[in-house]
Parts: structure tokens; C-alpha cells; sequence
């Protein structure tokens, strides 16, 4: 199983095909994902415990436990992690292409733009 660590927390790829990619996302407590959005994919993020914050273009909501957010192709979009709790969601991608260079930052709170 593909596991990566990043500054925000870590991930751990569940299922890679070539119809879609699922990943197990945890979002550490005060921290948040880049401001990004994609050209091959859109996601569909379903909250598993803790509360994220989610922005999709202008648009920002609480998510718990049970809810589900649904970015669409092209759509500027983060989740962050405003609690003392850890943050875990599922997301699923739906697209023709999930690389990671597949991400395109527009704001980021660990310079890699």
C-alpha cells in the first residue's frame, strides 16, 4: 500500500485503477492542504471522524462524520483541520489522470508553490 507524509499529515493510497484512485487522508490538528485544483480529475471527499473545514472555489462549511463534499473538475478547493482533533476523510478521484503532478497550488502554507 502507498503511503506518503506530507507537512499537513499523510495519506495511504487504498486503490489505484485506471477509472479512479481512492486515498485514506489524515489531516493533522491546525493544519490544512493547499489551495489547489486539478485538470484530470474531480474528487468526492466523504469525512470519517473530526471536522474539516472545506472551500470549494468561494464557498467554505464545516464537514463531520458521515457528510460528503463533491469537488468538481477544475474547482479551486482545501480542507483544513481548525480542531485539536485529527482530521480523517476518504477521497475518492474520478477522472482519466491521478498523478500527483496532477496538483496545482495557488496557495500554500509550506512554500511549495
Amino acid at each position: 500500500m502507498e503511503h506518503d507524509v506530507r507537512p499537513w499529515g499523510e495519506y495511504w493510497v487504498l486503490e489505484d485503477t485506471e477509472t479512479h484512485k481512492v486515498k485514506k487522508i489524515l489531516v493533522n490538528p491546525g493544519h490544512r492542504l493547499s489551495l489547489q485544483y486539478h485538470e484530470h480529475r474531480a474528487e468526492v471527499w466523504t469525512m470519517i471522524s473530526g471536522t474539516g473545514t472545506v472551500t470549494i472555489n468561494e464557498h467554505i462549511e464545516d464537514y463531520g462524520p458521515g457528510n460528503v463534499a463533491q469537488i468538481p473538475l477544475g474547482a479551486k478547493h482545501r480542507i483544513e483541520n481548525k480542531t485539536e482533533k485529527p482530521l480523517v476523510f476518504i477521497e475518492v478521484q474520478h477522472g482519466n489522470y491521478f498523478g500527483e503532478d496532477d496538483i496545482i497550488r495557488i496557495e500554500d502554507d509550506y512554500s511549495r508553490l
